[in-house]
């Protein structure tokens, strides 16, 4: 290894390019900003969604419709995942924490069972709601709904 042998480790250099040097820089007296106006000045910057003064796409697509801000929004659960759930761990009861470590909610989410697919186990069910052919499909195998 030799001193004229040496560079820089592969991509440590990046090539960038160097405005506000003159006319010799090869991006003119201007530094790629062009003449007069805010974008020319320093410290300029615009808002998301500035068009130049003309009246924004946000604001000139007509808005309806109604947003209810005390919704609440459910993470569903069906009860085929709840039969396998049972079967893969051998579970008697199902609560927020079991759901939660198997990655179906996290943890600000409200649970909500639902009554698709078909339910073998007898299980004791934790959860926010309930529909009811859920609640009647884990009742009627002598299992118990817990509503938190």
């Amino acid at each position: 290894m030799k001193l004229e042998n040496l560079k820089p480790a592969e991509g440590s250099i990046k090539n960038r390019k160097r405005v506000g040097r003159g006319t010799g820089s090869g991006r003119g007296g201007t530094s790629t900003r062009g003449h007069k106006g805010a974008g020319s000045r320093s410290g300029s910057s615009t808002k998301v969604g500035f068009e130049g003064g003309q009246m924004p796409l946000q604001r000139r697509i007509p808005k309806f419709g109604f947003k209810n801000i005390n919704r609440v929004e459910y993470v569903g659960v069906n009860l085929d995942v709840l039969q396998s759930l049972a079967e893969k761990f051998s579970l008697q009861t199902i609560d927020l924490d079991i759901l939660k470590s198997h990655g179906l909610m996290s943890k600000s989410d409200k649970v909500k069972i639902l009554g698709r697919g078909e339910l073998k186990a007898k299980l004791s069910v934790n959860a926010h709601a309930f529909t009811a052919t859920a609640k009647a499909a884990i009742e009627a195998l002598g299992g118990t709904t817990v509503t938190l």
